[in-house]
């Protein structure tokens, strides 16, 4: 693991404590970045964006950039489990959209995973997530099998 991903997983933990927990979880991929139909941070425009595609990340830059520690560790993760068809849009390029999403999911930080349509929360939930093991289960019922179970085998046959 690089030290980098293990800094920003550190960074992860330090922001989940004494948060609540999420039961669902997003993945996300190399996707594109930005808003469409002109940036729009309305309800109507966010719900069109949340539901393109089964993964779907809200962050501070692109999956090859990232802008912030947090989006970085997410990216980080769904790297990890070998998620690589996901939409991200880039909240800095659309401050309406970076209210809008805020509002859409009554969430107040950045970054934001949906999964199907549905909010599972930030880095901090995506963090517990892999790390208990649930994160493997909800790409499962998306149809994505995690690549960490592969390195599981792996380490198996050795």
């Amino acid at each position: 693991m690089s030290g980098s991903l293990r800094a920003a997983l550190r960074l992860g933990a330090w922001a989940a404590r004494g948060r609540p927990g999420r039961r669902h979880l997003s993945e996300a991929a190399e996707g594109g970045g930005g808003a469409d139909g002109g940036g729009s941070g309305s309800r109507e425009a966010v719900e069109r964006l949340v539901r393109e595609h089964p993964v779907v990340v809200f962050m501070k830059g692109s999956p090859a950039q990232p802008l912030c520690g947090f989006s970085n560790a997410v990216v980080q993760i769904l790297r990890l489990h070998g998620v690589e068809d996901y939409r991200a849009h880039d909240v800095l390029q659309d401050p309406a959209l970076r209210q809008g999403i805020k509002n859409y999911s009554n969430w107040p930080t950045i970054p934001q995973v949906y999964l199907n349509g549905e909010f599972v929360g930030g880095c901090d939930i995506l963090l517990q997530m892999h790390q208990n093991g649930d994160l493997v289960e909800e790409l499962k019922k998306l149809g994505i099998r995690s690549a960490l179970l592969d390195a599981e085998k792996d380490q198996e046959k050795k």
